[in-house]
């Protein structure tokens, strides 16, 4: 209870501040709009849908996107913990392609896939897909040799050592590999539709790029408020129970 209410007085102060901000004049209206004129333009975008509408779009490309990196990502990471010769090869092109920017993977999605829910779909699966993998590598890597040594001794081995011991005992990195990638699938998805317009469905990212192409700053400021309201949501329903859990059960928690 008392976290929640230092939490509730130091978004208020921020917004406080904030309003200062625009009193003072410092910046124009149209560069800093208030906190007010940025609740109404959120108001009035949930009355006709288009806040609703785009919020369900990118979540359903985000979740999409995500969930096949993390698929190919998490058997990927194992493989290349236990062998020598991935680690040397995809091991490599994965630390490599980890530093490359999201955006850039935007221009080869449309040459190769055009402008489609594809493109959309392979620049999340590229943002996700080496941040698992590295993850679960050094999870797995990074794990005491007895365990595996002593499955061994007990008549473990070859896939049942991978899912049974290696794959439980670096479970707080995975988790934290999933969170990263998490983050990345985010990025690279508001890059894509910033860049990529389909028919289909105009997403957060959708919205971002037309406030801007408008100069409406209440606008632009609102989807990243959505954002990173979402970004939370996700963060609490879908990482923190499990970070609690592994706490709990690795006993690392207070």
């Amino acid at each position: 209870m008392k976290r929640s209410l230092v939490a509730i007085l130091f978004f208020a102060s921020l917004i406080i501040l904030w309003q200062a901000l625009v009193y003072a004049e410092i910046w124009s209206p149209v560069l800093l709009p208030s906190p007010l004129d940025v609740a109404r333009y959120l108001w009035a975008a949930i009355l006709d849908g288009s806040l609703i509408e785009g919020s369900w779009v990118t979540m359903k490309r985000l979740l999409l996107g995500y969930l096949i990196g993390c698929v190919i990502g998490l058997p990927l990471g194992l493989a290349t913990a236990r062998s020598k010769y991935l680690s040397d090869t995809i091991g490599v092109l994965a630390l490599g392609l980890q530093t490359l920017p999201s955006v850039c993977w935007v221009p080869l999605a449309l040459l190769w896939f055009g402008q489609s829910e594809s493109a959309m779909l392979f620049v999340v699966i590229m943002g996700t897909l080496w941040s698992v993998l590295i993850a679960v590598d050094n999870g797995a890597r990074s794990l005491p040799p007895i365990y595996v040594r002593a499955a061994r001794t007990m008549g473990s081995s070859g896939l049942h050592t991978l899912i049974k011991v290696i794959l439980p005992a670096s479970l707080p990195f995975v988790v934290g590999g999933m969170k990263q990638g998490w983050a990345f699938a985010w990025r690279s998805l508001m890059a894509a539709e910033i860049y990529v317009t389909l028919l289909t469905g105009y997403g957060l990212g959708h919205l971002l790029h037309f406030g801007r192409e408008l100069n409406a700053m209440d606008q632009v400021i609102g989807i990243m408020l959505v954002i990173v309201l979402i970004g939370l949501a996700a963060d609490k329903v879908l990482f923190s129970p499990w970070e609690r859990f592994l706490q709990k059960r690795w006993g690392t928690g207070s």
